[in-house]
């Protein structure tokens, strides 16, 4: 749906957060299949992750309760717009297109974006993807940045990262763009197989993360602002951080970035 023919009102939300706390709930996005950020726990079917336990703390700080809405990468936007949902803590890096579009909160996630090969393809750096194809999925801030900064190589969108996964496996496209931390686990995956994946060196950005509201939702995001450094100083973020990426889980990741404005570096 194109975000253009959208055309609700930014007046008619002016007092999103009113309307939140008389709802008694706070409905936030995430991703729908992207580890681990928010995902089907096989098991359970539930949806864990990261941003999962994001939107549970922001609804908790709000003093309302949450519900959930898993959603497509291409559809964060667009569900914002038509006020089916609050917020979406999407893995939503600040973007200088995306900004004109929605309001970001402060940071609350850092990250990579890197790049995976096949080992067996011989590509070993950026300029070896020249005339390559790229696969990033559809809506991602992955796919604006490899427009720029992989400008030699033919960039393609497919669905998701799963449906990139298996491009890159079936020979489709030469290499696949996406955070790092979702390139690690298929790389990981892959070391089983008799054609393993190379995760290349560079990074085509850091991604600075944050918590996105429609336009016209000031008080929202002041309140959302208010509770991730809340969550910052009592020591929440960095639980959540070490369940999904830090040192409880398999990336063995230490948390460096601060609770500041998504566009402080850029």
């Amino acid at each position: 749906m194109a975000i253009g023919a959208l055309t609700i009102s930014h007046s008619a939300r002016a007092d999103r957060l009113g309307d939140i706390k008389a709802r008694g709930t706070l409905i936030c996005g995430t991703q729908s299949s992207s580890v681990p950020y928010a995902y089907q726990d096989p098991n359970t079917r539930a949806f864990v992750g990261y941003d999962v336990d994001i939107c549970k703390a922001l609804a908790k700080g709000l003093g309302v309760a949450l519900e959930h809405r898993p959603l497509s990468t291409e559809a964060r936007i667009p569900e914002l717009k038509l006020g089916r949902v609050d917020v979406v803590a999407g893995s939503m890096a600040y973007l200088p297109e995306r900004a004109a579009q929605v309001d970001f909160s402060l940071q609350y996630l850092q990250g990579k974006i890197k790049v995976l090969v096949r080992e067996s393809s011989g590509i070993n750096t950026f300029a070896d993807l020249k005339d390559k194809r790229v696969c990033a999925s559809k809506g991602s801030s992955s796919a604006a940045i490899a427009e720029r900064a992989l400008s030699s190589s033919r960039v393609m969108t497919f669905q998701d990262v799963a449906a990139c996964n298996l491009a890159l496996q079936s020979g489709k496209v030469e290499a696949f763009t996406a955070g790092e931390l979702v390139l690690k686990r298929f790389f990981v995956d892959s070391r089983k197989s008799s054609d393993p994946y190379r995760l290349l060196e560079e990074a085509t950005a850091i991604e600075r993360i944050g918590i996105v509201a429609d336009k016209g939702n000031s008080g929202l995001l002041a309140a959302v602002n208010d509770v991730l450094r809340k969550m910052d100083a009592d020591g929440e973020l960095d639980t959540i951080f070490d369940q999904w990426m830090g040192k409880n889980s398999i990336y063995g990741l230490t948390r460096s970035f601060k609770v500041e404005p998504v566009d402080q570096a850029m």
